[in-house]
């Protein structure tokens, strides 16, 4: 994978903007398995299955106990979670919608 210190922001739009107009999460899916390495689809998979946790209070060892995600990342999603772009809340909220309903932990 390139390593570069900044990110192309036109780029990094125009990705996003291909996603937002996918119909539905298979077309997601197969997208995401053709742009990402399977050592990528893990780390994105990783990421997003600690931030529930962390939303609901879990604790960084309990969350590696259940998922084997390391601390170290752990760390790195609790972070963005409290003071990140808004992309994780944003997540979980659309996530809550299709459940039914926002848990009291989302609401500020």
């Amino acid at each position: 994978m390139k390593r570069r210190s900044t990110v192309d922001d036109t780029a990094l739009a125009r990705l996003c903007d291909v996603l937002a107009r996918l119909d539905g999460s298979e077309a997601v899916q197969s997208f995401l398995e053709d742009l990402c390495t399977p050592a990528e689809l893990e780390a994105l998979s990783d990421r997003w299955c600690v931030v529930p946790l962390l939303a609901e209070g879990v604790s960084y060892r309990q969350i590696h106990e259940r998922t084997g995600v390391s601390v170290t990342t752990i760390g790195r999603v609790a972070r963005h979670l409290e003071g990140g772009a808004g992309g994780y809340r944003a997540a979980l909220s659309v996530r809550s919608a299709a459940a039914g309903g926002e848990p009291e932990h989302l609401a500020r």
